[in-house]
């Protein structure tokens, strides 16, 4: 194989990786935006409250905390990117499957909420290690190229799937006052979610062909290298006494609960502070997943060439914090605030994960490379599960002295993330100065 042609392969096989990711991050962010609907249980047949779609939404990390992305972080260096991530991205679809019965089937509030909790935890810990399987794979076809424009370009699509969905959940069901939404316009996201899902496993599968033909003919196993198999227990206790991996994993939870956790509740903390309907919501927010369509791999490229890594985490984090700063103590009713926030943690969600990732294959060797994808994984759904459910206690709690009120006191709990994720990249920009071997802060080959 030619080295032109080598550089091909690798990029259909980022096209063939990027579809499943895109499917899950549609599915995971389909009732974002229109959130509000769960605010008074007699809005919809379904007969969830805010609380209960919290209860929901926290499902997506239960296994993934429980012991389930370490154990299969584990199988994906031992067992490889082919079996192990065809075996959780079937799972990812089944999930979402059991989410679409349990909120479709007629079932009475409760017992619906419990199913679809189910299949939410499913969907949640297929998808972490589908997840992990993509950006394991992307490190092993990328390994001596452009790594981080690579992942960027990943993030970038996966995150389509988000804007896609906040922009087109509020056109599937649309705001009507006073109207009760059936079973069949609530799920009208999850089925088109569900769709999605099916061009992903079709795609997954021509991933699978191509990287065993590229093993075959490298005469590899489906690992990064052989001394993959020699992969031990003890080799997780060394990740774990990794200070660098703990301030990655500290980073990416605080970080990222700042903004998933936010899009959860997107329509019930915008709609109230800046008085505009539930599509202009959906429009404001879906700027984040846009903005990173554009900026992840351009921060990417700059990484590749530039590096400096450490110091894009430190300045994502703090554009984060003043957007959370703005959604948080802006006037009320103007929209303009709203729109300047979305701008402000669209660059900060650019520039953290286009950084952080990359980061992590140069923290720790080859054959715990999964493992170790897998661990931080695990530490960001601890402050997933944690934060989605408390954000829904405290919209629940104080939304009854009105919605602004309830906006504002959980808009100051994702300011406290925030101000701790600035703290935790300074002082990785710090160990990244005390350990100029790691290069965490050198550009990546071109």
């Amino acid at each position: 194989m030619t080295a032109k042609s080598a550089k091909i392969s690798c990029w259909i096989a980022l096209a063939c990786l990027v579809v499943p990711m895109f499917a899950s991050y549609f599915f995971d962010d389909m009732f974002s935006t229109i959130s509000y609907l769960f605010e008074d249980p007699a809005r919809t047949q379904l007969g969830w409250d805010a609380a209960g779609y919290g209860l929901y939404a926290s499902g997506y990390s239960v296994l993934c905390v429980f012991g389930g992305l370490v154990v299969c972080g584990i199988l994906l260096d031992k067992w490889g990117v082919r079996i192990t991530g065809s075996i959780f991205v079937g799972m990812m679809a089944a999930g979402a499957a059991l989410v679409l019965y349990a909120i479709t089937a007629g079932l009475a509030p409760a017992r619906s909420l419990r199913l679809a909790y189910v299949g939410c935890m499913f969907f949640g810990l297929g998808s972490e290690i589908a997840g992990t399987a993509v950006t394991r794979s992307i490190a092993k076809w990328f390994r001596h190229g452009p790594m981080a424009l690579a992942m960027g370009l990943q993030l970038a699509i996966a995150r389509l799937g988000t804007a896609l969905a906040l922009v087109l959940s509020p056109r599937l069901v649309v705001e009507n006052a006073g109207h009760v939404y059936s079973l069949a316009e609530t799920a009208r996201p999850a089925v088109f979610g569900l769709g999605l899902m099916a061009a992903g496993l079709i795609l997954w599968a021509l991933f699978v062909a191509m990287d065993a033909r590229e093993d075959k003919r490298k005469e590899i196993p489906d690992q990064v290298g052989n001394d993959e198999n020699q992969f031990r227990f003890a080799d997780v206790l060394g990740v774990l006494k990794n200070g660098n991996f703990w301030l990655i994993g500290l980073l990416c939870v605080l970080f990222y609960s700042s903004i998933i956790a936010f899009k959860k509740f997107a329509g019930a903390i915008l709609i109230p502070r800046f008085a505009i309907p539930a599509e202009t919501a959906g429009w404001m927010v879906s700027m984040l997943p846009f903005a990173t369509v554009i900026f992840a791999p351009l921060f990417g490229l700059l990484v590749d060439r530039f590096g400096r890594g450490t110091r894009w985490m430190v300045l994502g984090s703090v554009l984060a914090l003043a957007a959370h700063l703005l959604l948080a103590f802006a006037p009320q009713g103007v929209p303009f605030f709203g729109y300047l926030a979305m701008v402000l943690l669209g660059f900060g969600y650019s520039l953290v994960p286009a950084a952080l990732w990359p980061s992590v294959p140069k923290i720790v060797p080859d054959k715990v490379l999964g493992t170790t994808f897998a661990l931080v994984y695990w530490v960001q759904n601890l402050g997933l599960l944690a934060f989605k459910m408390l954000a829904g206690g405290i919209l629940g709690r104080a939304s009854a002295a009105g919605a602004e009120r309830g906006a504002v006191s959980v808009e100051l709990m994702f300011t406290g993330l925030c101000i701790a994720a600035v703290a935790v990249a300074l002082l990785f920009a710090r160990a990244s100065r005390r350990h100029p071997e790691l290069a965490l802060d050198a550009p990546n080959k071109l």
